[in-house]
């Protein structure tokens, strides 16, 4: 396994961070590690990356213990964390090269990172005259100079426009072509585009680990439907293949069906059959921005 981790668990003071995760990321997976504010990502990429220190559990990285072996987790590992630590002041290249020397590497590695994130046209410039975009490039330029086998990705879309969020995507896609990538964000598309799995921690623990073709592949199929008065769950269940109901607001429901056929039809006879109003129908296919919200509300 690229990435093992067993029943980690990270406490701040009287605050449990992380609550015994457990995971397994095979080499050449692209995993996506999705959650809400405060839900443990970085925790947990943080001890990964040997900066944090578990409070109970193991962990091992290209077969590298976290705890008794950090240095050698280290040298696998390229780490772009949330907030990209640039120094402003020095030029693509220049910046390249101080962190090449840290780890010994030869000059003609950094020119292949430079071609390999598209910074050529950008490498004799400062890194504060780059945009946002280019910013992040150099940031995983860094994380690639030492060719890690395994890349670990905190938010590495975050302030970028569409564009730039394609050029990023596309780099993404490139490199874990050759590499294992652990990545968090909070664009759903963008985890449907890039990853083969998803791994979604709410509260510190995992709620759900899939491979992205059983969530896109699955046979369900939900109908929002908004009546003119309140309508009871156990009344909504009588439709034909039903398997659920949920009161979302109001008197608007949310009826999840075990079948492909489209249903609106059928729950607008329901209505006309009893005598119901509807103000609002419309389907919605069960997607991962769909499962993220069913999981973490």
């Amino acid at each position: 396994m690229s990435i093992s981790v067993s029943n980690i668990s990270k406490i701040y003071d009287t605050q449990k961070a992380l609550n015994e995760i457990s995971f397994d990321i095979k080499k050449g997976e692209i995993v996506g590690f999705l959650g809400p504010n405060g839900a443990g990502k970085s925790t947990m990429m943080k001890i990964l990356t040997t900066y944090l220190d578990p409070s109970d559990g193991n962990g091992s990285v290209n077969g590298f213990d976290i705890n008794s072996q950090p240095i050698e987790v280290q040298r696998s590992v390229g780490y772009l964390p949330e907030h990209n630590p640039l120094y402003l002041d020095m030029y693509v290249r220049e910046y390249l090269s101080f962190n090449a020397k840290i780890y010994k590497i030869s000059k003609s590695r950094i020119e292949e990172v430079i071609k390999l994130t598209g910074l050529t046209p950008e490498a004799n410039k400062k890194v504060s005259q780059l945009s946002k975009g280019y910013r992040q490039r150099v940031g995983l330029a860094s994380a690639l100079l030492h060719d890690p086998t395994v890349l670990i990705l905190d938010e590495p879309t975050t302030g970028l426009d569409p564009n730039q969020l394609v050029e990023i995507r596309e780099l993404i896609k490139s490199v874990g072509e050759e590499k294992t990538v652990f990545l968090s964000t909070h664009i759903m598309q963008e985890v449907e585009a890039m990853c083969d799995r998803v791994i979604i921690i709410n509260k510190g623990e995992i709620v759900a680990d899939k491979n992205l073709h059983e969530i896109t592949d699955q046979t369900d199929q939900i109908v929002e439907v908004e009546f003119d008065y309140r309508v009871e769950d156990a009344f909504l269940m009588k439709l034909p293949h039903i398997k659920g109901v949920k009161n979302v607001h109001g008197f608007a429901y949310q009826l999840t069906f075990d079948t492909t056929t489209d249903m609106r039809s059928s729950v607008f006879d329901f209505a006309h059959d009893n005598e119901l109003k509807i103000l609002q129908l419309s389907r919605k296919n069960k997607d991962l921005e769909s499962l993220f919200r069913e999981l973490t509300s």
